[in-house]
């Protein structure tokens, strides 16, 4: 049942002006750049943020010397700004594809493994079914993208829910869990050896991914529980053609799931070390907005990943549809 202050605060007192200053406040951290960025006058951007201020009753951004920083009232009100400016564009857009045929733009975000087999089988089946479809995809952690979702910068995610405050405002249809193997080239000196341990692996220089990542962490808790040192010697990057380039031309070593190098795997470029990491990352699944309405093109997405997972994944049944 909806608040009956809630109903006249959103009725009486918002304006689509309110939202777009409470972005690019967001954005900027300055009255003055973010009047410019949403075309107001600085007196008449302090003015709206003032009206909000008194309608809620909270302080939504602290004045400081050099700009304004978002309290945490401020911080929920930008992030639920966000996502009703981005409502507000899709629903433009959906009409403007009601009008000439299934088209637009998607947002799509995914995290490494399933980038290179899911997410591009999907984006083919999508492009054989709705040719003018458009579609934007972003690669990079759980958190990142699950945050630009929860503003409506992205249509959908594939990948993990880590924070559990969002859950609650989140759908996730798993898909798969991620194994972990080492990987590297064909050549690497320790490629056949059946006696290695990991106080060998950790004198090779490792590939990882950022700092605070899942992965990350669970390598380190590995060398950690072993009494050892992390590598000393390593390299920080997501980019898988970084990645392949590295391991084809260097003795180097990743943590990867076999399916991120499936094809350099195949060609007899990269091997697996014969070494049991027992390092597996929750299982990843498409992740949407709860009470939220897709547009038709972002539907005809979710629907050409769902058909590519069932053909990829064994284990994966796609939801009943109401």
């Amino acid at each position: 049942m909806t608040d009956s202050r809630s109903d006249r605060f959103v009725r009486s007192h918002l304006k689509t002006r309110h939202l777009v200053l409470l972005v690019e406040l967001g954005r900027h951290g300055s009255i003055a750049h973010a009047a410019q960025a949403a075309n107001l006058t600085q007196p008449g951007a302090s003015k709206l943020l003032g009206e909000l201020e008194h309608a809620l009753g909270v302080q939504l951004f602290e004045r400081l010397s050099r700009g304004v920083s978002p309290t945490w009232y401020g911080k929920v009100l930008i992030r639920r700004a966000g996502a009703a400016l981005a409502e507000m564009d899709a629903a433009h857009q959906e009409v403007m594809e009601l009008l000439s045929g299934l088209r637009g733009r998607v947002g799509l975000g995914t995290v490494l493994a399933p980038a290179t087999g899911l997410v591009p089988k999907a984006i083919n089946l999508l492009k054989a079914r709705h040719a003018r479809v458009h579609v934007a995809v972003t690669m990079s952690t759980s958190k990142v993208l699950v945050e630009r979702l929860r503003s409506g910068e992205l249509d959908l995610v594939v990948g993990r829910i880590l924070d559990t405050e969002a859950a609650d405002e989140l759908n996730f249809e798993p898909l798969t869990d991620e194994p972990h193997v080492l990987i590297a080239r064909a050549s690497h000196p320790l490629i056949d050896r059946a006696d290695l341990k990991l106080e060998d692996l950790m004198e090779q220089c490792w590939i990882l991914p950022p700092a605070g990542s899942i992965l990350r962490d669970r390598l380190t808790a590995l060398f950690l529980s072993h009494g050892l040192e992390q590598p000393a010697e390593t390299v920080e990057t997501l980019d898988m053609p970084v990645v392949a380039s590295l391991l084809l031309n260097n003795d180097m070593v990743v943590a990867l799931p076999v399916e991120a190098v499936q094809p350099y795997m195949d060609a007899g470029l990269l091997k697996a070390l014969p070494f049991d990491l027992g390092v597996s990352m929750d299982s990843f699944g498409i992740v949407t907005r709860k009470r939220h309405q897709l547009s038709p093109g972002a539907d005809a997405m979710l629907i050409a990943l769902r058909d590519a997972a069932a053909s990829i994944y064994p284990h994966y049944r796609a939801p009943a549809q109401a």
